[in-house]
C-alpha cells in the first residue's frame, strides 16, 4: 500500500470541507489537542464546491494536482432530507456516483496514501433486525424514500474495497448516524435537526401559537454531533487501516424519538406554543438503531457530546450567525449550489 511520508509535512485534503462535517473538522484542528486534533507535521486543506465540481473528472484531477495531498477525507456529497431524496432520486444517484468515482480514481492515480470516506446509516437495509451492524450493509434494499442516495453510497464502500483489492490502495469508510451541529445546511429539504430549528425559529418570529411538524414523531434516531464525528474521523485517518467500515454512533440506549428531539429544540429555543403533528406526512424509516460495538472496541473510552449540550451549542451558533447560514438566503450565497457539499 502507498504510505504518506511521515518524516515531513503531511498534507491532508478534505472534500466538502466547508459543510457540516468539514467545518467541524476545522473546529477540531483549531481547538482539540493531541489524538483528536491537529498535529504539528500536518497541513490541512479544505475544499468547497466553489473550488471544483467533483462531478467532473478534469476539475477533480486539476484541484488534486494543485494540492498534491498525502491523505484525503472525502465528505463531498449530495445530501438532503426525506422530501429532497424522494423528489430528486436520479440527481442523488448521478451526482454521488460521479463525485465518489472521480475522487477515488484521482487518489489512486496520484498515489494518495489514504482515503477515509463517509457513508451513512440511512443506506442500510430497510427490513432487518436491530441493532444494525456493519456486516449487514449490503444484505437487502434500503428504505424506498432514499434508495437513490443509499445505493450510490453503498457503491462508495464497494469501490473503496475494489481499489484496495486491485491496487493495494488504503481506502476505507466510516458510517455516521444522523448528524447535526453548527454550520449545517438550512435550505429547503434539509436534514431533520436544522429543519426543526428553522421551523421553531419561524414559529417564534411569527408569534404562532401552534407549530405543525410533519410525521407522527414516533421514529427513533441516534443523533451524532458533528464535532464528535470530526474527532473520530481525524483519529481514523491516522489509525484505522481496515477495509471494513465502522459505525460512528452514540450508544443504542441514547436513541431518542423525533417527538422528544422536537420538544428539546422547542424548549431550548423558548417556543411556548403547541406542537401539532401532521400524520399525513411520511416518517421515513421508523428505526435505524445502530450497533457501535466495533467503534467501542477501537475507542473504548470516547466521550460523546450529549444531545442536550449539542443542541444548545447548535442553537447558540444559529442565533449568532444570522445572515451567514447556508441555505437561509440563496441570494446571499448561503446555499450550497445544487445541494452539494
Amino acid at each position: 500500500m502507498n504510505v504518506p511520508n511521515t518524516e515531513n509535512q503531511n498534507k491532508i485534503l478534505v472534500t466538502g470541507g466547508t459543510g457540516l462535517v468539514g467545518s467541524a473538522i476545522q473546529w477540531a484542528i483549531r481547538n482539540v489537542p493531541g489524538t483528536f486534533g491537529k498535529k504539528q507535521n500536518e497541513e490541512w486543506v479544505f475544499l468547497s464546491s466553489a473550488d471544483a465540481d467533483l462531478r467532473n473528472y478534469d476539475e477533480t484531477k486539476s484541484i488534486f494536482d494543485k494540492h498534491k495531498p498525502d491523505y484525503v477525507i472525502h465528505l463531498s456529497a449530495r445530501v438532503g432530507g426525506v422530501f429532497e431524496n424522494t423528489s430528486r432520486m436520479a440527481d442523488f444517484v448521478r451526482d454521488n456516483l460521479y463525485m465518489d468515482q472521480n475522487v477515488l480514481r484521482v487518489c489512486h492515480e496520484l498515489g494518495v496514501g489514504k482515503v477515509v470516506s463517509c457513508l451513512s446509516t440511512c443506506i442500510f437495509p430497510d427490513r432487518t433486525t436491530y441493532p444494525i451492524s456493519e456486516r449487514i450493509l449490503h444484505d437487502g434494499p434500503p428504505h424506498p424514500s432514499n434508495y437513490g442516495y443509499a445505493y450510490a453510497k453503498r457503491m462508495l464502500d464497494i469501490s473503496s474495497r475494489a481499489y484496495r483489492q486491485q491496487y493495494g490502495c488504503n481506502f476505507t469508510c466510516v458510517i455516521p448516524t444522523n448528524l447535526y451541529g453548527p454550520n449545517d445546511n438550512f435550505s429547503e429539504g434539509c436534514h431533520f435537526i436544522p429543519g426543526v430549528i428553522k421551523r421553531v425559529a419561524q414559529a417564534k418570529q411569527s408569534k404562532a401559537s401552534v407549530m405543525v411538524v410533519p410525521g407522527s414523531g414516533r421514529a427513533l434516531r441516534q443523533f451524532l454531533y458533528s464535532r464528535d464525528l470530526a474527532r473520530v474521523l481525524i483519529w481514523a485517518l491516522r489509525n484505522y487501516d481496515e477495509a471494513e467500515p465502522f459505525i460512528i454512533s452514540v450508544d443504542p440506549d441514547q436513541e431518542v424519538s423525533i417527538k422528544d428531539a422536537v420538544e428539546m429544540v422547542s424548549e431550548y429555543s423558548g417556543f411556548e406554543g403547541v406542537i401539532q403533528w401532521d400524520t399525513s406526512a411520511t416518517d421515513g424509516q421508523l428505526r435505524k438503531t445502530a450497533d457501535n460495538a466495533r467503534m467501542r472496541a477501537l475507542l473504548e473510552n470516547f466521550e460523546f457530546t450529549t444531545l442536550e449540550q449539542g443542541l444548545k451549542e447548535t442553537l447558540a451558533w444559529y442565533s449568532a450567525n444570522q445572515g451567514h447560514i447556508r441555505g437561509m438566503d440563496a441570494r446571499k450565497g448561503g446555499q450550497t449550489p445544487r445541494g452539494l457539499l
